[in-house]
């Protein structure tokens, strides 16, 4: 997992939604596929769909994912062309303002920040806890990379999972 790379992410997609653009894209990794399926999960983006260096059609954007069309195939993966594929986001907007408003790193590449559950159970009761200030605003979440996979903090008190902050958006 490369840090520098999410928060180029995280300022790409901070960016695109400050400028109102309809769809972005980013480059195709397993942890920036796993973070932004959980923030499509919280409603944060509203399509996460895998292409190449072209947007996708529209007919794919707007069609649930088990929804196969078989007029429009996606193209494999391979060695010739793994360098260019991209995951297309569509980013939400509400009363015409941006729903992602403010997307920012938790954890620094020169500084991890582990969490137990303890720890994020202050920081979603809005408390801080270390060098981390909690959750005081509606609607603000904070990703956390577990075991289990990439899980919203409220999520992790729950199941009583720890792991690595990665992410605050609001």
């Amino acid at each position: 997992m490369s840090l520098v790379h999410l928060a180029n992410t995280c300022s790409h997609l901070q960016n695109a939604s400050r400028a109102r653009l309809g769809l972005t894209s980013i480059p195709d990794t397993k942890f920036h596929l796993k973070l932004m399926l959980a923030l499509q999960n919280s409603g944060f983006l509203s399509t996460v769909v895998r292409g190449g260096p072209l947007p996708p059609p529209s007919h794919n954007l707007l069609s649930h994912p088990s929804s196969s069309n078989p007029e429009a195939p996606i193209d494999p993966v391979t060695r010739h062309n793994v360098a260019s594929r991209r995951l297309w986001l569509g980013l939400k907007y509400w009363n015409s303002a941006p729903v992602i408003e403010k997307m920012e790193l938790v954890s620094k590449p020169t500084r991890r920040i582990w969490m137990d559950v303890e720890g994020l159970r202050r920081l979603v009761l809005g408390k801080k806890s270390g060098y981390v200030l909690g959750l005081t605003r509606p609607g603000e979440c904070l990703y956390v990379s577990t075991d289990v996979g990439i899980l919203e903090a409220r999520e992790c008190v729950e199941r009583k999972i720890g792991g690595q902050l990665i992410c605050r958006i609001r």
